[in-house]
């Protein structure tokens, strides 16, 4: 591909994106730069397979990935449809309105904990709502998504990409240990004498010599 050939397809999110030489979280690369254009060229699961204008390629995740708008459609053909947020919108009511129903029996006494709990495992729901913005978490995709009104992007996600496009599972990447805190041993107690503390001494061994041979004078 050369530079003219190039059309980018999406950039950078404005904080940089790592980057990874292939779809293996253990084999990280040069992360991309802020706003970089690059050209989405393969995907597998949740991972991407980003070219840049001087022809570098690396894997990414690719659902922070943010897409360069389409030019307008030509006359007579329909307008080309962005992500819908409604049927988002309409599983985080659903959800909501589950765990309403649950909590309303359960204030009312007709049902009790252990039943509230069993109703509501696996809901899962996040939105915040400021003016014309929303904020939605998409529990299908583990991911946080921002609406405008017409149509979602990824906001951030919850887990690492994966090639089943679901997160990274039950393999997280594996990162540093966390800092351990270790009990300072105290001084021992001086000496109400002022006599120092008896110290142990390894036995003295004598070395015998070499063994006694016949003939030896």
């Amino acid at each position: 591909m050369t530079t003219a050939d190039f059309r980018p397809t999406h950039v950078v999110p404005q904080d940089g994106l790592p980057a990874w030489e292939a779809p293996d979280a253990n084999r990280p690369t040069t992360p991309l730069d802020a706003l970089l254009p690059v050209q989405l060229v393969d995907r597998l699961g949740d991972w991407g397979r980003i070219v840049c204008a001087n022809g570098w390629s690396a894997w990414v995740d690719g659902r922070l990935l943010v897409a360069v708008p389409h030019d307008p459609p030509a006359a007579g053909h329909p307008p080309a449809r962005t992500a819908d947020p409604r049927p988002l919108l309409a599983r985080s009511e659903d959800a909501l309105a589950r765990y309403r129903r649950a909590a309303e029996e359960l204030a009312d006494g007709g049902t009790d904990g252990e039943s509230f709990r069993r109703r509501t495992r696996g809901l899962r729901v996040g939105m915040i709502v400021d003016g014309e913005s929303m904020w939605l978490y998409d529990a299908e995709h583990e991911r946080w998504v921002y609406c405008d009104g017409a149509r979602l992007s990824t906001y951030a996600t919850g887990e690492g990409p994966s090639a089943h496009g679901e997160g990274a599972g039950g393999a997280p990447v594996a990162g540093p240990e966390p800092t351990q805190v270790v009990e300072a041993v105290p001084d021992p107690a001086p000496d109400p004498y002022g006599e120092d503390p008896t110290r142990r001494i390894p036995p003295v061994t004598v070395d015998p010599g070499p063994p006694h041979r016949p003939g030896d004078a």
